[in-house]
């Protein structure tokens, strides 16, 4: 696992495991590496990086600092300002940008951030080049067959400069619009942008296509973002579409590229039931390639149940939209996503895009004629019951042989009425052990079991 950048980034607290010491140094390297590369070429121009932020207070002190190394660089920064993760990784590949840099840190509190990396055909950067960018930070950096203990700097006319890039988000609105394949007049339609990035795009789009919009937590202060808001803290949207009888409800994080829904009763749906919904239309429209339909392994059994009642195929990825959409890459699949409502289409995103999934959402609501609850009716979610065990030895916990014998005997007992799943933190001294069954009760008993051995056999931290 990467040092500083994790599955989705460089994360953490702003200026204690993120500073703008790091944010600087980032934007050194890449302002750099990506003028070198077009130096090699002979191309005489300078890199050309875009930038995008959420609403953290933070996150302004991060743009600077990442401005600052890359036009010490060389580079060229274009700011797109305060806008979604999905509209960076689609500025960077349409625009022809060398990479993209968004500042956020997702669903976490407002005190975290973070900057994640985006290569120029808009995905996930490169484990090569993170690396890279780690080895910079740490004074150690090889590359191009020459070891670098600094970077030169840019000098005269080399220095690089900014460009305001609003034009680029306003872009990336239009494409949005440009997706809608129904018109939403006589749609009564609730937003919930967790006062984040979406706060002043999804409006705009909804609005476009004729909803009647009605927003909440669309006023950021820099520190709101998240709180009680959004898809993380989804029961405030739950409430005001059923006190207001809205047909239905969007819930978005804080750079939005999540997506959860609440139908018009005001019941939630995660990203398994949009899973569902979007893949049986995508099914039966012919659009679902393969007919799969891309999960992780911590999707709901009740959703594998109805998908083998409708005859659609899926595969299990590890958790984390980074592998969700490799494997998409890798074998042409258009619908995979997480539950947490992390959604990718393919044919119109290289990441998950929380407005996208909605719009999506919507079209299969109008083209089916039905409301969102008797689409989602085929889907019941089985209970589930996640634990976290902290641990002294995260591969000594899961390799014991008695926690082994205690999983396999429980996944035994639950035959196909339920599953577990252990496995370890990517982050953390954890051991997750999860299970879903038929009634809460049954997921008690059988992580409470596994969790006693743990506890037993000394396991634990």
């Amino acid at each position: 696992m990467s040092k500083y950048f994790g599955t989705d980034g460089f994360r953490g607290e702003a200026n204690k495991e993120l500073t703008a010491d790091h944010a600087y140094q980032v934007g050194r390297f890449l302002g750099w590496y990506y003028g070198e590369l077009k130096r090699r070429k002979g191309r005489d121009e300078p890199a050309r990086i875009v930038i995008g932020k959420d609403t953290r207070r933070s996150s302004y002190m991060f743009e600077y600092s990442l401005v600052s190394g890359l036009t010490a660089s060389g580079a060229d920064a274009y700011l797109l300002h305060v806008t979604p993760t999905p509209s960076v990784a689609y500025v960077t590949r349409i625009d022809g940008f060398d990479c993209g840099i968004m500042i956020s840190a997702s669903h976490n509190p407002y005190y975290d951030n973070g900057i994640k990396l985006i290569n120029a055909d808009g995905e996930k950067m490169e484990e090569e080049t993170i690396s890279l960018v780690e080895d910079y930070i740490d004074g150690k950096l090889e590359v191009f067959g020459e070891r670098y203990t600094e970077l030169p700097f840019a000098t005269r006319e080399q220095i690089g400069c900014t460009v305001d890039y609003v034009s680029g988000r306003n872009r990336y609105i239009g494409y949005l619009i440009s997706l809608g394949q129904f018109s939403f007049r006589g749609v009564k339609v609730g937003l919930d942008c967790a006062n984040g990035a979406s706060w002043n795009v999804a409006k705009s789009v909804f609005d476009a296509l004729g909803a009647e919009t009605h927003v909440i937590n669309a006023q950021p202060n820099g520190t709101n973002i998240n709180l009680n808001a959004g898809s993380t803290h989804i029961a405030g949207l739950q409430k005001f579409v059923a006190e207001n009888g809205l047909d239905v409800g969007f819930a978005y994080d804080g750079d939005a590229d999540r997506c959860l829904c609440v139908d018009e009763k005001g019941e939630l749906l995660s990203g398994d039931h949009i899973l569902y919904i979007c893949g049986r239309y995508m099914q039966e429209n012919g659009m679902l390639n393969g007919n799969t339909v891309v999960t992780t392994v911590m999707s709901n059994i009740g959703l594998y149940k109805a998908f083998d009642k409708a005859g659609i195929s899926y595969v299990k990825t590890a958790v984390g939209d980074k592998y969700v959409y490799e494997y998409m890459s890798n074998n042409a699949c258009r619908l995979g996503g997480e539950q947490s409502g992390h959604i990718i289409f393919s044919k119109y995103a290289t990441t998950g895009d929380g407005i996208l999934t909605s719009l999506k959402m919507m079209e299969v609501m109008l083209a089916e004629k039905k409301k969102m609850s008797e689409l989602a009716a085929p889907v019941t979610i089985y209970p589930q019951l996640l634990v976290n065990v902290r641990v002294r030895d995260k591969e000594a916990a899961m390799s014991d042989a008695d926690v082994q014998k205690a999983v396999a005997a429980a996944e035994a007992s639950l035959g196909d009425r339920g599953r577990v799943l252990v496995r370890c933190s990517g982050t953390e001294p954890l051991v997750r052990v999860m299970a879903e069954a038929e009634t809460k009760a049954l997921c008690e008993e059988v992580v409470n079991g596994i969790v006693q051995i743990m506890k037993d056999k000394g396991l634990e931290a």
